[in-house]
């Protein structure tokens, strides 16, 4: 009889030492991020950075996070996104055009995992990709450019010649040519996303080929600090970079992931992700002008605000007729409007920008 009392009598003192230890939590979702430069204090990888602390900020102890900075494109980002994924990371988040090959290649190694890749154009069922439309607060920055020139030659400092470097260059230049039908840019590419040397030494050159505007699609903060001491106007990118040139920095195209990036993830810890891809301009909220130099006068900020409402209405649409490319040949006719294939796979220059692909 005591055989069967023995553990019925155990069984309180059991049901209280369970009641003492707290339920075990379910494991936190294991969110990794891939950054092709360091995080600093401004730029893209900054940005992008921001984005992963406000996932943790707003998912608490459900998700778990981790990042690898300076990461170069190629051989080097597909063992960091594959170690990634061995290590238990059942997302990964690769922030950089130059990461799709490699990420693609591990997306199909991992298909429980899910991956998403920031500028590029390939997808499968677990890896999805995602942008902003850099070019619309670019072609408003290209109004600040053509308004406050006085040489009408802006300076573009640019990394590579692909379509989403491409976009911008021409947007700007539209949007310089609405307020000076004179206006171009010069463009000197550096073939690196992050390199402060080459980009200062493009920024110099450009200056002494008489640009008194200078801007950037690249990462550091050199072009701003070359403007300053210059004493030309600038526009960064990537962030808000004022206190890098306090007196020459107009503002910056700023880039906001943070509500994209808590989405995605709080859509993969409860089922709800499925990829695709996302493009987000400024009605979005993902792409935006940093806050303004005070220095501006009042009428261009007008200017600047009316022409942000017409575009995010769509009553601007940036890629307009009629374009004419550097040859002098239509491009588009007038009344019509580039499609977004179109857009994507730019591989053109405007008549008025000075630069060659």
């Amino acid at each position: 009889m005591s055989l069967h009392r023995r553990p019925l009598l155990a069984l309180p003192a059991l049901l209280g030492a369970a009641a003492l230890r707290p339920a075990r939590a379910a494991d936190p979702f294991r969110v990794g991020f891939v950054y092709v430069s360091p995080i600093g204090d401004a730029g893209w990888t900054f940005q992008h950075e921001l984005g992963r602390r406000a996932v943790e900020a707003a998912l608490g102890p459900a998700v778990k996070t981790a990042y690898v900075e300076n990461v170069p494109e190629g051989a080097d980002a597909e063992r960091v996104i594959r170690r990634l994924a061995q290590d238990g990371n059942q997302m990964v988040f690769a922030t950089s055009f130059g990461y799709m090959n490699p990420v693609e290649k591990v997306a199909r190694a991992f298909p429980k995992a899910k991956f998403e890749h920031a500028t590029g154009y390939k997808r499968a069922a677990n890896l999805a990709t995602y942008s902003g439309r850099y070019y619309e607060p670019r072609y408003l920055t290209g109004i600040i450019a053509g308004r406050l020139s006085k040489s009408g030659t802006i300076g573009y400092v640019a990394a590579f010649p692909i379509p989403e470097v491409i976009q911008g260059i021409n947007a700007m230049l539209l949007g310089a040519r609405s307020v000076n039908p004179k206006a171009v840019i010069k463009v000197v590419f550096t073939s690196s996303w992050f390199d402060p040397g080459k980009e200062r030494a493009a920024a110099d050159t450009l200056v002494a080929q008489g640009a008194d505007y200078l801007t950037q699609h690249t990462d550091s903060t050199a072009v701003v600090q070359a403007a300053e001491e210059k004493g030309v106007w600038c526009s960064g990118y990537d962030s808000d970079m004022l206190k890098y040139a306090p007196k020459t920095h107009t503002t910056a195209v700023e880039m906001h992931w943070d509500d994209y990036y808590i989405d995605r993830v709080r859509k993969a810890i409860d089922g709800g992700w499925t990829s695709g891809d996302v493009w987000g301009g400024l009605a979005s909220g993902m792409v935006k002008l940093s806050r303004f130099n005070p220095a501006l006068p009042a009428p261009l900020l007008a200017e600047v605000a009316a022409q942000t409402e017409a575009i995010k209405s769509g009553r601007l649409v940036v890629f307009s007729g009629p374009l004419r490319d550097q040859s002098g040949a239509v491009k588009l006719p007038e009344g019509k409007a580039l499609t977004d294939p179109e857009i994507l796979s730019m591989n053109w220059f405007l008549e008025g920008v000075q630069g060659k692909l």
